[in-house]
């Protein structure tokens, strides 16, 4: 007859005075993490204590037990009934639920504790919130119960848009958590299925791969024209807007394209009517102009209106307050941050009230007209006063001089010397001499004018050669002329700037950093110059140095051309553009270029893209992107080179480099980031920024498992 297994036997448990506990130092965590002990103090108050001690009686020296009791495993609800004790909540002879121990040893408990808990799974997380949900709890209550934020709480309810077969699947181990999460940017469960059953016959699996196919067609929040429209405008007109409360998703991904379009171009035109009423002459309206759509037409300067006596009276006390803000601290090792922050508030205050509203000529208005479009930011930008060279005004013919009893035949050899005749009466009339005095007021001959200016050509050249002040404030002269008017004949110097158009437009080129520079620098320029060019040397002659220089340098940088064009190459002059690159240390990077699908890896070979992924994030990124197609390549390549300074070599200045930065991480074991403090206490906490573990994404081991 087989003997029977001995039966297990479970350590009893009873209640403890609360005052008959001491701390044990054979608890095996040194390390606290986790949930604080204020906040499971907290808990224990709100839901009482839910899981026991585990203590050990303390023995005197003949071994027999002194009524005290130790705790090796629990620490942590030890520190929070404590906390409660002392803050009067909890009586010190409170009865504590416990658990004693007598066979093995104190550490091999606290570590049995530790290392057998089985950390919550994601989806019953989801499932408990969700349960709470359903039975009347808010998001706020549910977060402020379990110690997390309410965007956690969201996080995890968002997971019953969710189609259910493919929770099924994330529960039996089909999917990874990251790929679950992906697919809560659509509320489409059907489509959410078809994206899955698509992904089985695909390469790659990866999150990003399924936010693409749920969002195809889609057009993303940061698109200027969204952000021109507003979301509560779209959406009160039925548009759909998905949100990944996972990512950042800079606003989520709006449904209706064509909506958006047409919501955008209708309130551009009630726009345009409200300008068009202020009485131009015309007013095109559109999302977007090339860059370079006003060359060649005339910009009217206008009039920046005063400031009104109220405004004065404001811009005074800000700037006497700016002022004695500066002096307080100008002694002071360090500003305080209240005072930089006033500062701050100050200073952009002061810088509205110097860009003023333009006041036009009605007159001029009648001429001009009005571009009206979206900036890069989204705001309505309206580029006022332009003239078309059709619309210009007819230019009155200077007044000829009078003759004064000469022939003005241009000094012909053959007519000089005869004066104006009479009427032929038919008999000839003796030649009548001109009077002495009249001889100095006679022109003087082409060819004689000819050859005198040559004689001042020459010595104006060697004098203004041996005068370099001058001589730059010529050549500035002979810039600003062609570049600030249309008609830039005023200067004997032949020196002809050109600013080149773009033969090609490339996306976005109108809102990038640097065309906004250029276009608000000229801008300033363009209200400095006088209306009449006959002035322009009066008021050039009148800048200080180093406003002289400035304006220099911005005409000089007006006249770049490093264009590549098929039909005109120009190997030396993209040569000498690299050395001005590398003499000015451009970076592109630095100046807003990121190689997007659009701007660049869309457009390029497989080969090209990969090249680009391995030269930035090395070759393990490049070798997980091999496999898509060509779009899809692009789109993840985008993902993958944002946040470098990766640029193709047409962008790049002679000597820049890139030092490869690996893009994957290393997974942590999951559950690892779910362990409590002390004690071997579970805890809540705050969700940590996304990475590529099921731990960090959800970090909660278990519901308030004290």
């Amino acid at each position: 007859m087989s003997k029977s297994a001995p039966k297990v036997a479970l350590s009893a448990s009873r209640d403890i005075p609360f005052n008959r506990l001491v701390l044990s130092q054979a608890n095996v965590r040194r390390i606290k993490a986790g949930i604080a002990v204020e906040e499971l103090a907290e808990d224990i108050a709100r839901r009482t204590l839910l899981q026991s001690l585990t203590v050990r009686p303390v023995l005197d020296d003949d071994g027999r037990e002194t009524g005290t009791f130790e705790v090796p495993s629990g620490g942590r609800r030890y520190r929070a009934l404590e906390l409660l004790v002392k803050q009067k909540r909890l009586a010190r002879t409170a009865p504590i639920p416990c658990i004693i121990r007598t066979e093995g040893i104190a550490e091999e408990d606290s570590l049995a504790e530790n290392v057998q808990r089985a950390p919550l799974h994601p989806l019953d997380q989801f499932r408990a919130f969700q349960a709470l949900r359903e039975r009347g709890r808010s998001e706020e209550e549910i977060a402020a119960a379990f110690f997390v934020s309410v965007s956690v709480v969201r996080q995890r309810l968002r997971l019953a848009a969710v189609s259910p077969r493919l929770l099924d699947l994330y529960a039996e181990d089909g999917m990874t958590l990251e790929q679950l999460m992906a697919f809560t940017v659509s509320p489409d469960h059907e489509r959410q299925e078809q994206v899955w059953e698509a992904l089985q016959r695909s390469y790659t699996k990866e999150p990003y791969q399924i936010r693409r196919l749920l969002t195809e067609g889609a057009v993303r929040a940061s698109d200027k024209r969204a952000r021109f429209v507003g979301a509560e405008a779209y959406e009160a007109a039925g548009g759909l807007i998905l949100r990944d409360l996972f990512q950042p998703d800079d606003g989520g991904w709006w449904q209706d394209a064509g909506l958006l379009d047409r919501l955008a171009r209708e309130r551009l035109e009630r726009e345009a009517e409200a300008i068009r009423a202020e009485g131009w002459r015309w007013v095109e309206a559109a999302p977007d102009f090339p860059y370079g759509h006003s060359y060649g037409l005339r910009r009217l300067a206008g009039e920046a209106q005063p400031l009104t006596e109220e405004e004065t009276a404001r811009r005074e006390a800000l700037q006497a307050e700016f002022d004695r803000l500066e002096q307080d601290c100008a002694e002071a090792d360090e500003v305080p941050e209240e005072t930089d922050r006033r500062l701050a508030e100050i200073e952009e205050a002061l810088a509205a009230f110097e860009d003023r509203p333009v006041a036009y000529d009605p007159e001029e208005m009648a001429c001009a007209g009005v571009f009206v479009s979206i900036d890069g930011s989204g705001a309505l930008r309206v580029e006022s006063g332009y003239v078309r060279p059709e619309d210009e005004p007819p230019v009155a013919a200077e007044p000829e001089q009078e003759q004064v009893g000469t022939d003005q035949r241009s000094g012909d050899p053959e007519t000089e010397g005869e004066t104006t005749s009479e009427p032929d009466t038919g008999t000839a009339a003796p030649p009548v001499e001109p009077p002495e005095e009249e001889e100095g007021i006679r022109p003087l001959p082409d060819r004689l004018l000819t050859e005198l200016t040559a004689h001042r050509t020459l010595a104006l050249r060697d004098a203004l050669a041996a005068d370099p002040q001058t001589a730059f404030l010529a050549a500035l002269h002979a810039l600003c002329l062609r570049l600030f008017y249309r008609y830039g004949l005023d200067s004997c110097l032949e020196i002809e700037p050109k600013s080149a158009l773009f033969s090609a437009q490339a996306p976005g080129l109108a809102d990038t950093a640097s065309a906004r520079a250029i276009e608000a620098r000229h801008a300033r320029w363009q209200a400095q110059m006088p209306t009449d060019p006959g002035e322009l040397w009066r008021i050039l002659a009148g800048f200080d140095a180093d406003s002289r220089e400035a304006l220099f340098a911005h005409c000089v940088g007006l006249t770049v051309n490093a264009v590549h064009e098929a039909y005109n190459r120009r190997p030396k002059a993209i040569a000498h553009a690299d050395r001005i690159a590398e003499a000015v240390s451009l970076d592109m990077a630095a100046v807003g270029w990121r190689p997007t699908a659009e701007a660049y890896l869309g457009r390029v070979t497989k080969g090209r893209i990969l090249a680009a992924v391995r030269e930035a994030r090395g070759v393990r990124a490049a070798e997980r992107i091999a496999g898509l197609k060509k779009a899809e390549m692009a789109t993840a390549a985008e993902e993958l080179l944002a946040g470098t300074d990766w640029v193709p070599e047409p962008l790049r200045t002679p000597g820049q480099v890139f030092a490869a930065v690996e893009a994957e991480t290393e997974a942590a074991p999951e559950g690892e980031a779910e362990t409590a403090a002390e004690g071997g206490d579970t805890a809540i906490a705050s969700a940590p920024p996304a990475q590529d573990t099921e731990a960090a994404a959800f970090p909660i081991a278990a519901i308030a498992a004290e």
